[in-house]
């Protein structure tokens, strides 16, 4: 099977489409033939190490000192069950399924076994591949911080959502709406448009303005791209409230009611997948490197298989 492995750390050249080993599968797991994976800010951040002082160090110890030791790297899929192991029940051949591997990795690929009790769940039934493999990344992280800062005890809570066009911050955006919440987003006026798709009354476009001035305090402040801090974001937070960042050793943990929960809301059409480029999977170093610009909208999606419609 063809997979894109990660030869080394450093620029997205590194990564190259080869042939590896074809999977077996185990008796509690299932083959899924991968039709689409994204590329996101997690992804680059292994592949280029691109971290600084203590948390390189801790990074290289986890995934490898000059290279991943997992080669083939991608986090987030959607596609087709291939094949199930003897004591496997949860799915069956042909169900269409979207999910995440966390430091598995292994989507950058034709295939990827995986134990069926994983984060794994039946796509939403009105997604396409592309939209699936969109979904999880950045819904589960903004998911996690925004529960890390308490917003479900708060009844209508005021946030600010620092970063707010990436996978994450528009992700963070229909959570918080979810919950009932104020958002006033942060990004650059050229974001307007997806905020006007996501039907965000309140914008402060940081190329016209400095959001840290603002005269409003807010119960919970989410960095969902790692650019600002705590110390700087102070003055905007209510006694008592909370900032969170990306930024930092704290990774989002995978969870399948997650998953579970961002299907139900797709299908009720509460949740959408916002894609700002499709690439083949033969263009996964474009992908990569238009990821590392910081310049994208949502989320990048790559294509592996051969997407029916």
């Amino acid at each position: 099977m063809k997979a894109a492995i990660c030869k080394r750390y450093g620029g997205p050249e590194q990564l190259e489409i080869t042939e590896v080993p074809k999977l077996v599968c185990k008796d509690n797991e299932i083959v899924v033939r991968i039709m689409a994976a994204s590329v996101n800010s997690g992804d680059v951040k292994l592949r280029s190490l691109a971290v600084s002082g203590f948390q390189k160090i801790i990074m290289k110890i986890i995934f490898g000192f000059y290279k991943p030791r997992r080669s083939i790297l991608g986090t987030v899929f959607a596609g087709i069950v291939e094949e199930t192991g003897n004591k496997t029940t949860r799915f069956k051949k042909g169900d269409q399924v979207f999910g995440m591997t966390g430091f598995r990795f292994g989507t950058y690929a034709e295939y990827i076994a995986l134990n069926e009790t994983g984060v794994i769940a039946h796509m939403p039934v009105n997604a396409s591949f592309e939209e699936a493999a969109a979904l999880p990344f950045g819904w589960h992280t903004a998911i996690y911080f925004l529960e890390k800062a308490g917003i479900r005890k708060y009844e209508r809570p005021n946030i600010l959502i620092y970063g707010a066009t990436g996978s994450v911050g528009s992700a963070a955006i229909q959570v918080a709406s979810f919950y009932g919440a104020t958002v006033t987003a942060v990004c650059s006026s050229a974001g307007q448009e997806l905020m006007e798709q996501l039907n965000v009354e309140k914008v402060v476009y940081y190329d016209q303005q400095e959001f840290t001035l603002l005269n409003e305090k807010f119960d919970i402040i989410l960095d969902a791209v790692g650019y600002t801090t705590k110390k700087s974001c102070q003055p905007l937070l209510k006694k008592g409230g909370n900032f969170v960042t990306v930024n930092g050793m704290d990774m989002a943990t995978e969870k399948l009611e997650h998953l579970q929960l961002i299907c139900d809301l797709f299908e009720k059409g509460k949740c959408k997948a916002v894609i700002d480029k499709v690439f083949p999977f033969n263009e996964i170093v474009a992908a990569h490197r238009y990821v590392d610009a910081g310049k994208k909208k949502g989320n990048v999606v790559v294509t592996i298989g051969d997407l029916p419609r």
